[in-house]
């Protein structure tokens, strides 16, 4: 929490105003026990009615002025809990998206989205409350405790005895219930990812008919949440009981003690009822502290959370800009080269790419094939630096990837990635993802040579066509499409196709073919796919097996001297098309 601190500096001035507001309506509250007691004690005994009138009108001027900074009190530290989060939030948003996808496959979509989410607002509900109360309720007590000392020194030693009691009551509670907190917290992550997962494969549940089956394992990862939160529950609920005891048993032995003085003439009634009051105040702000630290402790457990997503660094370690030798990329002899990589994924002691070496000059189309699992993904990954090789290195115009801005390597290229990612807006908005000041001529070049202009112009919006989220409202075919025209749009010098016409059908995928190649000129393409008729007419086919290089060559010399793909070919094409 300590290091989260530093996004209050710009409300440094609301959280002070806010405490010291509190303590001013404390203040006042402090000082009306004793106005109650010269009321009884002179106004109710000497049936002085005017003495009654002006002190209840001092009584309802404290309770006035007490408002007013009550809720000044309440306006800054709102103001500073709100912008405190607000910072945070926009922070751990960017740090989220700074993280390479080491960090995010071993930290999960679902947990990130409950810090984002449900612990920052936590976090900020505890802010406003300690801002709120963290000096108006210690304040209280121990002014209180004072003030009773001033009315009779023997009856004001229960509360010498009163607050070490509840103290030790109060912050042993909070010691058992903060590690149970974050037991909560990471079992509502365990809910939120089965939630996120039931969302998003809803449509393969339904096909599986397996939502009786899914329904059964979110009521057993909710109720294993609910057990929890109701044992941690019970814990803290043991705070307001226990502190009315042991208050209501001072009230007893403070009552007893004061009626003693009062017959002996030492006190008068009015100071008793004002030692009672104190004795109240007491109570009620020692159930706010209470409630106070049930509210910083989960506060604490979520801060904790959100700080170890900002301690999470990323494993791709960004240069300022590229090397000296990497000034012009016209003068380069390859595009791409992969020089005896090996790549393992996080936590794997097996590597998922092995002793692979491929050179690729610009302008040339590159395929990709090989068995599922075989690191085809994995292999064109490595380009744009969305994950980094343990030995060799991947350079780009001649530049290992690691000597370059992560931002100059990535507007060098355009991926279509394997599963069709578009957003809520229009079209012209989607495929501006690709360059922002794209033209409406260009995006429509691009749409063409995706083969997608046909179905945008037959729902009769144009570039205005509305998208729903994830562009549920399209097809496969159609997203996949659009998403290879949004790379286009881009103009890059590599294009990366991750086996993004897997849903397109044999005539159109040879279309888009013919006018990738035919519109793309200069630009390298690295072609991911299952399907021998996607890559057969690249100038180069890399074959994997099993995270190994099985072949390297064009078709031809593949068919000949690579038995890997021969068998992939001779399994989906005619012998007329093998050849």
């Amino acid at each position: 929490m300590k290091k989260l601190l530093k996004y209050l500096k710009e409300y440094k001035l609301e959280s002070v105003l806010g405490p010291l507001f509190k303590m001013l309506e404390a203040t006042f509250e402090l000082f009306i026990p004793l106005v109650v007691a010269k009321i009884i004690d002179v106004g109710i005994k000497n049936q002085d009615g005017g003495y009654i009138l002006k002190m209840g009108g001092i009584l309802i001027l404290l309770g006035i002025v007490g408002l007013a900074a009550s809720l000044t009190a309440q306006y800054f530290s709102a103001k500073a809990a709100v912008g405190f989060s607000t910072a945070l939030r926009n922070d751990l948003f960017a740090h989220i998206n700074s993280l390479s996808y080491t960090e995010l496959d071993r930290m999960g979509t679902s947990t990130l989205i409950t810090r984002m989410t449900s612990d920052v607002n936590q976090v900020q509900t505890g802010l406003n409350l300690f801002l709120r109360l963290f000096l108006r309720s210690p304040f209280i007590v121990f002014g209180a405790m004072i003030m009773a000392f001033t009315v009779d020194v023997k009856a004001a030693f229960t509360f010498v005895v009163v607050i070490p009691v509840l103290s030790v009551v109060v912050f042993g509670i909070m010691l058992i219930s903060m590690p149970l907190y974050k037991k909560v917290q990471r079992q509502l992550d365990k809910v939120m990812l089965t939630t996120k997962e039931n969302l998003e494969g809803v449509r393969v549940i339904r096909a599986f008919n397996r939502q009786e089956d899914e329904i059964r394992r979110f009521e057993e990862e909710n109720n294993t949440l609910v057990k929890i939160q109701v044992f941690v529950g019970k814990i803290s609920a043991l705070m307001n009981p226990l502190t009315y005891v042991i208050i209501n048993a001072g009230i007893l032995v403070l009552v007893w003690i004061a009626g003693d003085q009062v017959n002996k003439g030492i006190i008068s009634q009015g100071e008793t009822v004002a030692l009672w009051n104190y004795m109240s105040q007491i109570l009620v702000e020692l159930i706010k502290l209470a409630n106070l630290i049930i509210n910083i402790s989960k506060a604490l457990a979520c801060a904790n959370r959100v700080q170890k997503v900002f301690e999470e660094k990323t494993s791709i370690e960004e240069k300022a800009g590229r090397t000296a030798g990497a000034e012009v990329s016209d003068g380069k002899e390859y595009k791409v080269e992969f020089d005896d990589i090996r790549f393992y994924y996080d936590g794997s002691k097996e590597p998922e790419l092995s002793g692979i070496s491929v050179k690729a000059r610009k302008g040339e189309t590159i395929g990709i094939i090989g068995g599922t699992g075989s690191g085809k993904s994995s292999l064109v990954n490595l380009i744009p630096r969305f994950y980094d090789v343990r030995e060799g290195a991947v350079k780009v115009d001649g530049t290992d990837v690691k000597d370059y801005a992560l931002r100059e390597l990535r507007n060098k290229i355009g991926v279509v990635p394997q599963r069709a990612v578009l957003f809520a807006g229009t079209l012209r908005d989607n495929m501006k993802w690709g360059r922002e000041d794209a033209t409406d001529e260009e995006i429509y070049r691009a749409l063409d040579i995706a083969q997608a202009r046909e179905f945008v112009d037959g729902k009769g919006d144009g570039l205005e066509l509305a998208i729903t989220q994830e562009g549920k409202n399209l097809s496969g075919g159609q997203k996949q499409r659009l998403t290879i025209a949004r790379a286009l749009v881009r103009q890059p010098e590599i294009l990366i196709m991750d086996d993004s016409a897997s849903a397109l059908d044999f005539a159109t995928d040879a279309r888009l073919r013919k006018a990738i190649r035919e519109g793309t000129e200069d630009m390298t393409v690295f072609i991911v796919s299952q399907r021998a008729t996607t890559i057969k007419n690249a100038d180069k086919i890399i074959v994997l097996d099993d995270g190994m290089m099985a072949g390297c060559g064009t078709h031809k010399e593949l068919l000949k001297n690579c038995e890997v793909y021969r068998e992939i070919c001779l399994s989906q094409l005619s012998k007329e098309e093998v050849q």
